[in-house]
């Protein structure tokens, strides 16, 4: 499609004085219209999925396999990510405290804030690494290989083969991992906490229970939901169009990993903005 303002004057062509605003207006024509026309491209891709799932023969047993690759294959991962965060909150919880301050803070501190923001957040930003560099890389592979046309010349639906399964198994597996990840880091912090301080166990146990609302979990996987949904969908989407061999599969991948974890930032903004008042019990 051809640029609607490079057949206009050219910006040269006028004086010196008015080349400047001239220049920057024109800019942020481009700018607007190449955004409106990524939105309509994404809206495009997500009509086309949501056609995709009337097709269940194709991505079921898909969808079995992406579980695996996204959920389980994740676990050591997420273990490891979620103990030494959940550590490093009870020690700095601890030795933060003055002289006064009830110890229980330190178990409360950590279930705030590992369940409500760092478990879910961590947990997505971590696997946008492994899981959403991999599904792009996968996807865009078998785009500039004519593997996608080919399925397309079998009467198999790319979309319903490819991004159906990552998009469900995504959505579906990051709320377990999610919650892998809190219990881990709240294990981890009250073993930490009662061998490497001076905190008793009832302390950490006591401040755990301390202010506890069940929609505090709630929360905590509607966050991961959100954000396996966000991985798969960007992720997938990005290696679906990737372009130009080798080279395009490698920019579309660190495009995707960078677009993906600024929406999970975005989306946990926006969650924390809608929701914060609701967590208090």
């Amino acid at each position: 499609m051809s640029d609607p303002l490079s057949t206009s004057r050219p910006t040269g062509s006028y004086p010196v004085v008015q080349r400047t605003g001239l220049r920057f207006f024109r800019r942020l024509g481009r700018a607007t219209v190449g955004t409106m026309r990524d939105i309509g491209v994404r809206a495009f891709f997500v009509r086309d999925m949501g056609r995709a799932l009337g097709d269940p023969a194709t991505y079921a047993g898909e969808t079995i396999r992406q579980m695996k690759n996204i959920g389980v294959d994740s676990v050591p991962l997420t273990v490891i990510v979620a103990a030494f965060i959940g550590s490093v909150i009870a020690l700095q919880t601890r030795y933060q405290l003055f002289a006064g301050v009830q110890l229980s803070l330190v178990g409360l501190a950590s279930r705030q804030m590992i369940i409500l923001e760092l478990g879910p957040l961590l947990t997505g930003l971590v696997l946008t690494g492994r899981v959403g560099a991999r599904m792009t890389a996968e996807i865009g592979t078998m785009r500039v290989t004519e593997q996608i046309d080919a399925l397309e010349t079998l009467a198999y639906d790319p979309m319903a083969y490819l991004v159906v399964p990552r998009v469900l198994a995504a959505t579906a597996m990051l709320p377990v991992l999610v919650v892998l990840a809190d219990a881990t880091g709240l294990a981890s912090g009250y073993f930490i906490s009662v061998t490497a301080t001076d905190l008793q166990p009832s302390d950490f146990i006591q401040g755990m229970r301390l202010g506890f609302a069940p929609f505090q979990v709630v929360y905590s996987l509607l966050k991961a939901t959100m954000f396996g949904a966000a991985i798969a969908l960007v992720c997938a989407y990005e290696g679906y169009i990737t372009e130009a061999g080798a080279e395009g599969v490698g920019r579309s991948t660190a495009r995707a990993v960078v677009i993906t974890s600024v929406t999970i930032l975005v989306l946990d903004a926006l969650t924390a903005a809608v929701l914060a008042p609701y967590l208090q019990a």
